[in-house]
């Protein structure tokens, strides 16, 4: 640029934009989708006037903890609230959602961790709510809290004035003092099934004019692992990378992912002990610079599906293109469980995943001891009652 334009001209940027992510977020109950468990039971509890003074949300990434949270409190502190049907064009719901109410503080549990913080919330909880009915604390990643912090906050959260309610947040449980959990109402959110985040990115692409396959659907919803804000940050992202139409091989070559009929594929190959085709199907994929660990999880899965059927159609199954055992697939899915580690940290990863799978067809193939004993002692009684029927029917004769 020559010096005679300088300075360069200044472009503002839009600040109006929102990810999807953001712009999507569950607003009230109804918007919160598959933790129907969870919705019911807050919906009861605000139309019986049974609202406990804390609550525990327990689940992973993405299902919508910190989102119930807030509707939670939406409810709580509307207008003539408590009430389930609030209105979202309510004053003060909306200032709910934009984080400027006064008596809804939301805390960050991994920045807020220390004991002088806990103190200063609780010397704050006594003083009587300024617009809500209720003072609420939303205190996410709640694990992360030091256990002097968890100390300090025990007498308040066991009695607390009856004007405060808490809700707390995290994805790993197991670190929460059981003083804290005794003292809560956990609910337990589960992982999102792929049917319920395909029909609700549908519905958003619908309502942002992105024309996308079910194909591609399927497999932002594969990756996404039950986590809605993993999918629709995908989602986000092949928008910018494709624009207003989305296709499956997008999808596959952006996140290297293989495609579900080559996975289905690949897991034919193992049931049937083809070796060649195993490392035929590999090689195709490594060259294509697909993502093996993945690859693995979603082989896993497809194993773990077949092993379901076989233990509900009595013992065997077909789905995986080849007859096997409900013995056969638990070995298999053995060893590519064990194998996980080799591909993820080993430094031949390709090497380490032909291994795998070559391991597992050895591993299908083979007989457990007790099982050969069983048999063989099943086919003596049966050789020894027919040798007995037979000597019984010479002697009548003669």
């Amino acid at each position: 640029m020559p010096w005679s334009a300088w300075p360069p001209p200044f472009y503002p940027l839009s600040s109006s934009y929102q990810v999807i992510a953001r712009k999507w977020r569950p607003q009230t109950f109804d918007d919160v989708v598959g933790q129907d468990h969870v919705v019911t039971t807050l919906k009861n509890a605000i139309a019986r006037n049974r609202i406990a003074h804390a609550y525990l949300f327990v689940g992973p990434r993405g299902t919508g903890k910190t989102s119930t949270a807030r509707i939670f409190a939406k409810a709580l502190n509307c207008t003539d609230g408590p009430k389930v049907d609030f209105s979202l064009t309510d004053p003060a719901v909306q200032s709910i959602a934009e984080g400027t109410h006064l008596d809804v503080i939301e805390i960050d549990g991994a920045s807020n961790n220390g004991v002088d913080q806990v103190r200063d919330l609780r010397d704050t909880a006594r003083y009587s709510p300024a617009q809500g009915k209720f003072k609420i604390y939303i205190i996410d990643e709640v694990h992360m809290l030091s256990t002097a912090a968890f100390n300090a906050l025990l007498k308040t959260l066991e009695e607390p004035p009856p004007h405060v309610k808490f809700v707390f947040a995290t994805t790993e449980v197991q670190k929460v003092l059981p003083t804290i959990l005794s003292r809560c109402q956990r609910f337990d959110l589960k992982p999102i099934p792929a049917n319920l985040i395909v029909e609700r990115l549908a519905k958003i692409a619908k309502a942002e004019k992105i024309k996308i396959s079910d194909q591609a659907l399927a497999s932002i919803a594969r990756m996404a692992d039950g986590g809605m804000r993993d999918a629709q940050s995908i989602f986000d992202q092949m928008i910018s990378f494709c624009g207003n139409e989305i296709s499956e091989p997008d999808v596959l070559d952006v996140y290297g992912l293989v495609s579900g009929e080559k996975v289905a594929e690949l897991a034919a190959a193992v049931a049937k002990g083809d070796d060649k085709r195993i490392i035929s199907l590999v090689d195709e994929c490594d060259a294509a610079g697909r993502d093996l660990v993945r690859l693995l999880t979603d082989l896993q899965a497809l194993v773990r599906t077949a092993l379901l059927d076989a233990i509900a159609q009595n013992g065997r199954s077909s789905l995986l293109g080849a007859p096997l055992a409900t013995e056969q697939l638990t070995r298999l899915l053995d060893v590519l469980r064990e194998g996980e580690s080799s591909v993820k940290l080993g430094l031949a990863e390709r090497i380490n995943f032909e291994v795998t799978l070559l391991k597992a067809v050895e591993a299908s193939r083979s007989r457990a001891i007790d099982t050969l004993i069983k048999e063989l002692a099943a086919l003596t009684q049966e050789v020894n009652e027919s040798g007995t029927d037979s000597a019984g029917a010479q002697k009548k004769k003669t």
